[in-house]
């Protein structure tokens, strides 16, 4: 493997890190610290550094979609938004205290109209940033943290949460209500008895969904990492749908009950490839322990590729797209791509709309590394 390019700039651990679509290269990454750094990669050094946290580690930062001029950051219970125009110096335009706990995660509205707020309480806060000012708090439906948030794109007022109970909620955030719960802690994903495989709970600890742009040119899924080494791509919509027939399908008396959603993964050699959910465990060449972030590619063919990193110092690229296309077969080992390992576990990854230096990983350490993903 050859050696990364190193972003320096940072005095603690590396927490997050996100890059631009509208301006390739243009990255932010944040730390420990309470900063952020601003790279240009196609410039030697970095742009500029923002103090936003005063010490206090930053959790979370997002871009508003549309105008990547506008940036939000969360620190503690807080949530800060900045004007980061390149010609100016960054100004902050609004600041938030709907949270009563530590945010763990960020996530603004594909319309830009929302954003969604993620904490240790097991809460979500859903703020209308057109307004400034709160607009519902989804609650009840996590028992214990609520790691991860993201908006759908293909559902415009819905969000799917990830939490330490090991649940993915769907919620319709209008009403405050959950559509649709996922416990992996009870779910038979096949993957028991694996070698190798992490027995850790399975927590949620990210989750990620196909950018609004590419959504229409694959199967709508959402990718979970878990606590037990495993990445799970879950087909929201094929589920949903079942979860609709059932409910307008009145069973016959004395009939057997359904099988429950998602109760089981879909098998890659059954040649069933356009429904069920595909889990990436230890057997298909997956992570040894705890799978700590998920992203899709934005590079090449957007969203082909789904990119995990771990608690195992392992980066893994997964060909998911294989799994869903109608007429296609694959055994387990094909969906890996490639694979990279690290010196230091993983806490955040992302990728850039460009042909090199296009996967961004924030490890333990002080220093962000650039790779070449192929």
């Amino acid at each position: 493997m050859e050696e990364p390019r190193k972003l320096k700039g940072h005095k603690g651990s590396t927490t997050c890190c996100i890059a631009s679509l509208n301006r390739p290269g243009l990255i932010a990454t944040a730390a420990e610290d309470g900063c952020v750094c601003w790279f240009d990669l196609r410039c030697k050094d970095r742009i500029f550094t923002m103090d936003v946290g005063n010490g206090n580690p930053v959790s979370s930062i997002c871009f508003m979609p549309g105008n990547e001029d506008v940036f939000y950051v969360s620190l503690g219970s807080e949530v800060k938004c900045f004007d980061v125009n390149m010609v100016t110096a960054p100004k902050l335009l609004h600041s938030y205290n709907y949270n009563k706990d530590e945010i763990n995660q960020i996530a603004c509205s594909s319309k830009s109209s929302f954003l969604a707020a993620a904490d240790d309480s097991g809460d979500v806060k859903i703020i209308d940033i057109r307004q400034n000012r709160m607009y519902k708090t989804l609650r009840d439906g996590h028992t214990s943290i609520c790691s991860s948030v993201q908006f759908i794109p293909w559902r415009p007022w819905e969000v799917i949460t990830g939490g330490l109970d090991s649940k993915l909620v769907l919620w319709d955030f209008s009403k405050g209500r959950q559509r649709k719960i996922w416990d992996f802690g009870t779910l038979d994903t096949g993957n028991k008895g694996n070698t190798g495989q992490c027995l850790n709970p399975a927590f949620v600890h990210a989750l990620t969904v196909p950018d609004v742009a590419v959504v229409d040119k694959f199967v709508k899924i959402c990718a979970v990492a878990r606590g037990d080494g495993v990445v799970s791509v879950m087909n929201v919509e094929s589920e949903l749908d079942t979860v609709k027939s059932k409910s307008s399908t009145k069973p016959k008396k004395g009939s057997k009950p359904a099988p429950k959603v998602g109760s089981s993964s879909a098998d890659p050699e059954s040649g069933n490839q356009n429904g069920g959910d595909l889990h990436l465990d230890h057997s298909m060449g997956g992570h040894s322990a705890a799978v700590s972030c998920v992203t899709f590619s934005t590079f090449g063919d957007k969203g082909k590729f789904i990119i995990s990193g771990g608690n195992d110092k392992q980066v893994k690229v997964w060909d998911w797209c294989k799994f869903f296309m109608a007429g296609e077969t694959s055994s387990g080992n094909d969906f890996l791509h490639s694979s990279l390992s690290l010196s230091r576990k993983v806490n955040w990854l992302c990728t850039t709309p460009t042909d090199s230096e296009n996967l961004v990983v924030c490890d333990t350490s002080k220093v962000v590394k650039v790779y070449n993903i192929r």
